[in-house]
């Protein structure tokens, strides 16, 4: 703001237009709603979920964005006050108050005086104002700004009526844009429930939509004979704590054809190497993967740490091909497949190896098998309490809809297919919000500085 500032207008500093509530106060008196710096939306100058005035009741706003906070310490604002945010202001938190309220310390609280409300909330909003206000910041963890650095910001300062003229245009403008946005929004929210949609019926039901279904079979290990069960039995098992929860696919039909085995009579599960102080150090020291290198896209292997892995523990820890990687830890059973990035690559602790026993698995089928379980929450409940970590015990009982390799294959080419062409359109919907974003931020910043003649727009 300080460079260029309001070319079309003159300007004032910030502290010459408004008044600063310094007033503090101490605890609640439960009259006034309480509004926290993640309250308001970043970037829009609205509160989060579109809390208004006109959705208030006797004065308090939605509870969807504003609570009844207890902060010790807190300033009072008032309607028509301007609330930024000097924690991060690079998050562009700016919102003029609808209501009486009380907010933290952590935003300024802007009584106007000579500037209209709306208009120095689009100023606060713009590009280069706030990219000042961070410049000027202090604290590496928590960075602020202070009042002293941004009351002297110059400020653009049309005619009162050219400063209503712009509030009115940049309102109706960026709600158009906005509008759109969240349509967009909600067009990402339908693709990803297509894709999970998907999923889950190509790895449950197959791709034979006549095909006959029957109870599903259940395999106690690689020796026992097959028996079938039915829907009594499997309620009863269904009570069994959190292997029984994790193994969700037991309370369905499987296709004619298919199997449920559990993950031992498949898979062998390695738990990886546990991390210690020496690991920098030895004599043959590689690369190991990470909790956060597995992602469903595929495996991270760029600038890997290394530890020393001597002869034992290279047999026991190393990569091979068609390998899977289970997150013990994180998004729990986030599943990635090892196809040989590296010559040589072994893991830590906070991951499992899948490696199969048998040939009659296909293992990128296993992984979609994985997504869908972890998207419909599979390993984040149990009986008692929050999973928050898939032991190799749990895992190692899983039960998955197995069916015939080769049809495996096909269900795997052909979700490779569905999901590729469900993700390229949800990237060319996410890059249509950034540059309606870019829109948004390219007007408030022309209009406020008078680079746009708003009286010309229709």
């Amino acid at each position: 703001m300080s460079r260029n500032a309001g070319a079309g207008f003159p300007t004032k500093r910030l502290k010459h237009l408004v008044a600063l509530r310094r007033l503090r106060t101490v605890g609640n008196d439960g009259v006034r709603p309480y509004v926290g710096l993640e309250a308001i939306e970043s970037g829009t100058g609205r509160l989060v979920n579109g809390a208004t005035a006109t959705e208030t009741t006797a004065g308090s706003p939605s509870t969807s964005s504003v609570a009844d906070g207890n902060e010790s310490l807190g300033t009072d604002f008032e309607p028509g006050d301007v609330l930024f945010g000097k924690l991060r202001p690079y998050l562009a938190k700016a919102w003029v108050a609808e209501f009486p309220g009380r907010c933290t310390t952590e935003a300024l609280v802007m009584e106007p005086t000579s500037i209209e409300p709306r208009f120095l909330r689009s100023v606060c909003l713009s590009s280069r104002f706030v990219s000042d206000v961070d410049a000027s910041t202090f604290g590496s963890k928590m960075p602020r700004a202070d009042w002293d650095f941004i009351g002297n910001m110059p400020v653009p300062v049309p005619d009162p009526d050219t400063q209503t003229a712009i509030a009115d245009y940049l309102d109706r403008e960026t709600a158009r844009l906005d509008a759109l946005v969240a349509a967009k929004e909600r067009l990402l929210k339908l693709l990803a429930e297509k894709r999970r949609a998907i999923i889950a019926r190509a790895v449950t039901r197959g791709l034979d939509a006549v095909a006959p279904f029957r109870d599903y079979e259940t395999i106690d290990s690689p020796q026992t004979p097959q028996t079938s069960v039915g829907r009594s039995e499997r309620k009863r098992r269904a009570g069994r704590g959190a292997a029984a929860q994790v193994a969700r696919t037991d309370e369905r039909e499987l296709p004619a054809g298919w199997t449920n085995p559990p993950v031992y009579a498949r898979y062998s599960v390695q738990l990886g190497k546990m991390l210690d102080e020496r690991r920098i150090s030895g004599t043959h020291l590689a690369p190991y993967l990470r909790n956060t290198d597995i992602q469903w896209a595929g495996i991270n292997t760029a600038d890997l740490p290394e530890m020393d892995f001597d002869e034992a523990e290279r047999d026991r820890y190393v990569l091979r091909r068609g390998d899977l990687l289970v997150c013990e830890g994180g998004e729990v059973g986030r599943t990635a497949e090892w196809n040989g990035e590296l010559r040589e690559c072994f893991f830590q602790k906070a991951i499992h190896r899948l490696r199969p026993i048998t040939e009659q698995d296909e293992p990128r089928f296993f992984r979609y098998f994985m997504r869908m379980a972890v998207e419909r929450g599979d390993f984040t409940l149990s009986t008692a309490s929050t999973i928050q970590h898939l032991t190799a015990e749990k895992l190692r009982v899983v039960r998955y809809p197995a069916p015939p390799r080769d049809e495996q294959r096909a269900i795997v080419d052909y979700l490779d297919r569905e999901t590729l062409r469900l993700d390229t359109f949800a990237t060319t919907v996410r890059s249509t919000i950034v540059l309606l974003k870019e829109r948004r931020a390219a007007l408030i910043a022309a209009a406020v500085t008078g680079r746009l003649d708003v009286g010309s727009e229709p």
